[in-house]
């Protein structure tokens, strides 16, 4: 089974894993995170993660980092071989459901999942109507009273 990484700013990575928890309650074998706190230094952070896959890569790995560039993402990059161990960067909450709804599949087809997940959970919602608006509020103004009503 392929192995799941948050790696994150503090403490997007946990609360994510918070997250994943609440809808796949079984997740914990598959799921870790770390958070990257500001005072840990990038080569720590790499011994972390390192520590947390130990046993996992013959499987497969993916580490799903807050932002491409910043810090989680290049520590992650430094462990990634391209085939076994992957990086995809701008995680969410689709992704991360995505990714586990599909689990048991193994790494290349989790990272093309989570990017599908991503982008189709990324949408325009339609603004509903203003709520407690007073009808006259909509209706037309009338310019010649000479004591128009507060719109």
């Amino acid at each position: 089974m392929t192995q799941v990484v948050l790696v994150a700013h503090a403490p997007l990575a946990s609360a994510l894993m918070s997250v994943a928890a609440h809808i796949y309650p079984g997740c914990a074998s598959m799921l870790q995170a770390l958070d990257v706190e500001p005072d840990i230094s990038p080569d720590e952070t790499e011994a972390r993660l390192r520590q947390m896959i130990r046993g996992h890569e013959s499987d497969g790995v993916l580490f799903m980092v807050d932002t491409f560039g910043a810090t989680p993402c290049n520590v992650a990059q430094r462990l990634a071989d391209g085939s076994r161990i992957r990086v995809v960067s701008g995680v969410n909450v689709p992704m991360l459901w995505r990714t586990l709804c599909y689990g048991d599949e193994p790494v290349e087809a989790l990272v093309a999942r989570a990017i599908s997940g991503a982008t189709q959970g990324i949408m325009h919602v339609a603004a509903p109507r203003p709520q407690n608006q007073s009808v006259a509020a909509t209706l037309p103004r009338d310019d010649h009273d000479p004591n128009p009503r507060q719109q």
